[in-house]
């Protein structure tokens, strides 16, 4: 491995594919995409969150959240409200066949994140989040708007 495949941001990015390899193979029995499961999560986490704060806060494009968002919209798993006074913004609401979705996704999705983090000690396990977090929310401002509680929730993956 030469030193440029060492830097800390292609391991991360190498974890980060390999994450999300691994976590959409885990959504598929849901038929979830992990762009829909992060649109589902952002709803039920925070009701009413718009399509661009969702996505903004997840790392997806916009156009990749729209697209999630209409699959979730089309399978009644998701709703789209409007407000008084702003037509324009939709807000989404997770519907309850949504919510027990969502509900036995993460439970995969917990597992898959457990068998990979295997490797390291419970200890270096906080550890690494607690870096990586500090790191996202570098990157990432809209990682950590809104609402403090919703806040060790937001895990893009």
């Amino acid at each position: 491995m030469n030193h440029s495949d060492q830097r800390t941001g292609h391991v991360a990015w190498q974890i980060g594919q390999i994450m999300a390899t691994r976590i959409e193979r885990t959504l598929r029995p849901f038929q979830l995409t992990l762009a829909q499961n992060n649109a589902l999560t952002q709803a039920i986490l925070d009701p009413g969150v718009s399509s661009a704060t969702a996505a903004r806060r997840t790392a997806i494009t916009p156009q990749s959240m729209g697209t999630a968002v209409n699959g979730l919209v089309e399978r009644g798993l998701l709703e789209r409200r409007t407000t008084p006074g702003d037509r324009r913004t939709h807000r989404l609401h997770a519907t309850e066949p949504g919510r027990r979705l969502a509900a036995e996704a993460r439970s995969a999705v917990d597992s898959t994140h457990a068998e990979a983090l295997e490797a390291l000690a419970p200890q270096e396990q906080e550890q690494v989040h607690s870096l990586l977090v500090k790191l996202l929310t570098s990157l990432n401002p809209a990682f950590m708007d809104g609402d403090s509680a919703l806040r060790g929730a937001r895990e893009p993956m």
